[in-house]
């Protein structure tokens, strides 16, 4: 009887592993639980996802990463930076950005929903591995003050072919970029002394993101209420990282068949001209402002350089090898 059921057991479980390993698309959402804002990276061949932990601010309080190899199959880190690991983290921690320098990975995030005069902002952990664990390298915010009427969130980290590394954030419907310093670690003027510019396009509200294609820059930031069914992405094109970013239009919204509230992403490159978008969106039904789940679909460019409008999929995407 026992061996019966023992053998049971491993034809069930041979069955889930050939399951999951023959899945033609990766679904969507590409990994269960409540999570938003996410910036997905690849790194040494493996997609790897840092999102918010999306539940009430103070229930905020900790990042957990996805990776993947192909897209499809993804593998949970939990934890890789909490509130403990950062003495000045109260409440509220979202929107991660990830880059790797060296050998160092460094993850920028925002904390304590601050506003003018008290202790919060845009913070920088580092570890020696993409998942962690990450420890609070300053110790304090890197940038804690309301300037051009920005709040530091939603930060995300450029780095041009030249080497130099820009950061984009701003909430309350502005936006700043910085240059930031060579170790990271602080923000540095530009040229002309500056230290804050402002490259605030038509409707920004958040949620900032930059990549680079034959040689012109593409700026996307979400528009919006993240807590409604309104929230969407559009874009800008310009020949400077510094813009002027003019708005062209939107290129992810709800689909009333699919899913509400897309927005707040980021993009990855894949073999050739492949792009991916990474980005959240609340299931249908779903009314409760933190009920978001992260979700991936192809990002498509026509002759023209434009990006076309994403259709959203409840399939996502194909298996696929990434550089």
């Amino acid at each position: 009887m026992n061996i019966r059921k023992y053998i049971l057991v491993a034809a069930v479980l041979c069955a889930a592993a050939c399951a999951e390993a023959q899945k033609s698309h990766s679904g969507n959402p590409i990994f269960p639980g409540w999570y938003a804002d996410p910036e997905a990276i690849v790194l040494n061949g493996r997609c790897w996802v840092f999102p918010t932990y999306s539940a009430p601010y103070d229930e905020q309080l900790f990042f957990d990463a996805f990776s993947s190899k192909d897209l499809v199959t993804w593998k949970k880190h939990p934890r890789v930076l909490t509130s403990e690991q950062v003495s000045w983290a109260r409440r509220a921690m979202w929107a991660p950005a990830i880059v790797k320098k060296g050998r160092m990975y460094y993850l920028f995030f925002s904390a304590n929903d601050v506003h003018e005069g008290e202790v919060g902002g845009i913070g920088v952990a580092v570890s020696k591995k993409p998942q962690g664990p990450y420890k609070d390298a300053l110790g304090k915010p890197l940038i804690q003050h309301i300037v051009n009427g920005a709040q530091p969130i939603d930060q995300y980290v450029f780095r041009d072919d030249d080497g130099q590394y820009y950061m984009y954030y701003g909430g309350w419907g502005h936006c700043n970029v910085v240059r930031l310093a060579d170790d990271l670690l602080s923000v540095v003027p530009f040229p002309d002394g500056t230290i804050y510019k402002e490259v605030t396009p038509e409707h920004y509200v958040e949620g900032p993101f930059m990549l680079k294609r034959d040689g012109k820059y593409y700026f996307m930031w979400s528009e919006g209420g993240w807590g409604l069914p309104n929230y969407c992405v559009s874009y800008a094109i310009s020949d400077s990282p510094l813009g002027p970013f003019r708005r062209i239009g939107k290129i992810l919204e709800q689909d009333a068949a699919v899913a509400t509230g897309a927005g707040h992403h980021s993009v990855i490159k894949g073999k050739g001209d492949d792009w991916y978008i990474v980005y959240h969106r609340r299931p249908l039904g779903e009314t409760a402002a933190n009920s978001r789940v992260t979700c991936i679909d192809k990002l498509e460019f026509d002759a023209n350089g434009l990006i076309r409008p994403v259709r959203i999929t409840k399939e996502g995407v194909r298996p696929a090898k990434l550089k």
